[in-house]
């Protein structure tokens, strides 16, 4: 069968509050000791397999958790074993589980790549969680036809995630679940958001199970999660309401790792950069595929702005101190200080993340999600059909901004003469330094005054033109072959043109980031004289960025595949 439910993580300022609502006359306590099953190097885990067998009150349930649409909904299946059997392999320290029961059940596809025979021999208790379970069914009584049929049941669960091998290693658990027993879905997250909203509850889509690898691999946090395009669902035949929504919950498959991460007390660079990208990348899905439905609702992107901005601001000083300055120490840079620059801000990753409007917000982009495309008005029409003219209309906007850029070229650019090797970076941060880019900057240092600083609005609006227009061809261009006559050459075509945006994207990030570090460096320097260093090594960047920028705008410019 497939389970839905949602997953809170419960503040600690909030928690005597819930608890009063959770522990209500018509609530049960159960304890439940479950016993979790991999092989040592986790390939379950790596398939997105969980495997337990887990006592809840006197019974014993062997249960396995697969696939799904890796945000609220995953493949279940539970099987009640003998309790003398049990019993019996527990005081032989021999449980372990009967993997032969999927047979020809809804789990099995999840299984197939495993050898079952060889995967039971391999399989052992890598971790155990002691844990206290609360739960409580809410029912709909709002009095309307049928919403008896409308059930949730709230779960709390305090308690341990144990080593199996090590009971000293051990993690709290302390969340809040909401699963649909029966009804309609939208009554899940009218419950959801209810709680969510008195409670401050933050989303979390860190499974048990995933929280017992971490513990076994002494991580405390998974991995940043990237975009990944290979699971964006889509097909020809797709209509516009079905398409936006699958675009969305493409986003959300980056957005909503990272933001776990970081509620959970996450402060690494990599969980603030990918989370804000995935934020950039939902903005522009709802705002290019916006009359594509008539469910996306239009408070969103105003929540969705401010959030990562402060996200932005964050990690950019974050990767001035971690990264940035160390690179230009080992140069012989003076050092810079950027402590209290990052201490002054007000309000940190967590703050924005935690945020109560945030988590509305995400709550109800995983709704629409969910919710039946095909009862819009719209789902007789096909994406195909429009997506020409949706990014048509982008790459429009894109040739404006690129001839307002080449209008006003960076003033001052000229006067800075400092010779720079070429240089590559993976990401939109990286930056490597290099002898003969710094050798000149104190010589020139007077030069840093000419640039003016205040003249960002071509380049910002160049930015704000080409990301988006990458993003939403990422997401169009699988469905714009279908022609069938045409088919390898619109598929090459297409791939041409993404390279093309990929390429120019990068080198206007690099731009746009030095500019920021040049800038923050400046300001710095009326306090502190030894910023003046990294002012002047930026400031000789730019002058090749905004060259290499011209080079592959002029190549999307002329190669556009949607007119």
């Amino acid at each position: 069968m497939q389970e839905i439910e949602l997953k809170f993580l419960v503040p600690e300022s909030r928690l005597k509050g819930l608890m009063r609502q959770a522990r209500v006359k018509s609530s049960e306590v159960t304890q439940l000791a479950a016993h979790y099953y991999d092989t040592p190097d986790q390939q379950l885990a790596e398939a997105g397999i969980g495997l337990r067998i887990r006592k809840e009150g006197d019974a014993w349930v062997q249960t396995i958790k697969a696939g799904g649409d890796g945000i609220a909904a995953r493949l279940e299946h539970n099987a009640v074993l003998d309790n003398e059997q049990v019993q019996a392999m527990l005081d032989n320290n021999t449980l372990m589980p009967d993997l032969t029961i999927y047979k020809n059940t809804s789990v099995a596809p999840a299984l197939a790549e495993f050898k079952l025979k060889k995967l039971a021999k391999n399989l052992t208790r890598l971790y155990v969680t002691d844990v206290e379970r609360t739960t409580r069914l809410l029912v709909d009584d709002s009095g309307s036809d049928g919403d008896a049929n409308n059930h949730v049941e709230m779960a709390y669960d305090y308690g341990e995630i144990i080593h199996g091998n090590d009971d000293t290693q051990r993690d709290a658990i302390q969340e809040i679940e909401f699963e649909l027993i029966s009804g309609n879905i939208d009554f899940l997250f009218a419950t959801a958001k209810t709680w969510c909203k008195r409670y401050k509850l933050c989303l979390s889509t860190v499974t048990k199970a995933e929280r017992g690898g971490l513990l076994i691999t002494e991580q405390q946090h998974s991995p940043a999660v990237h975009a990944d395009l290979d699971q964006l669902n889509i097909d020809k035949k797709i209509s516009m309401p079905a398409f936006v929504r699958a675009a969305i919950h493409n986003c959300l498959l980056q957005i909503l790792p990272n933001s776990s991460a970081i509620v959970a007390g996450s402060e690494e660079d990599d969980h603030a950069l990918q989370l804000y990208i995935g934020i950039t990348r939902l903005q522009a899905a709802l705002q290019a595929f916006a009359s594509y439905s008539d469910e996306i609702n239009p408070d969103w992107l105003p929540i969705l702005k401010p959030t990562a901005m402060l996200l932005n601001e964050y990690r950019e000083l974050a990767h001035l101190a971690s990264h940035i300055e160390p690179n230009l120490q080992q140069q012989g840079a003076p050092t810079v200080n950027w402590t209290t620059d990052i201490d002054a801000l007000k309000i940190t990753p967590k703050d924005a993340v935690s945020a109560n409007d945030f988590q509305l917000t995400l709550l109800e982009l995983i709704a629409f999600t969910m919710s039946d495309p095909s009862l819009e008005p719209q789902a007789d029409q096909l994406a195909v059909d429009k997506l020409a003219k949706t990014l048509s209309k982008q790459q429009a906007k894109l040739g404006k901004a690129v001839q307002e850029l080449q209008s006003k070229k960076d003033v001052g650019s000229d006067n800075i003469n400092i010779e720079s090797n070429d240089l590559e970076d993976d990401d939109l941060q990286s930056v490597d330094l290099d002898d003969s880019d710094l050798e000149n900057v104190d010589s020139k240092s007077d030069d840093i005054e000419n640039i003016d600083l205040d003249d960002n609005d071509a380049e910002h609006e160049l930015h704000e033109q080409l990301t988006p227009l990458l993003y939403i061809s990422e997401f169009a261009t699988p469905l714009l072959d279908k022609k069938k006559s045409k088919k390898k050459k619109a598929k090459k075509e297409s791939k041409r043109w993404l390279k093309y945006l990929a390429k120019a994207q990068k080198t206007l990030n690099k731009y746009h980031n030095h500019k920021m570090y040049q800038q923050r460096y400046q300001l710095k320097s009326k306090t502190d004289s030894s910023a003046l260093y990294g002012a002047g090594w930026f400031a000789a960047m730019l002058v090749r960025d905004l060259k290499r920028t011209e080079k592959h705008l002029a190549k999307v410019t002329d190669s556009s595949i949607f007119r």
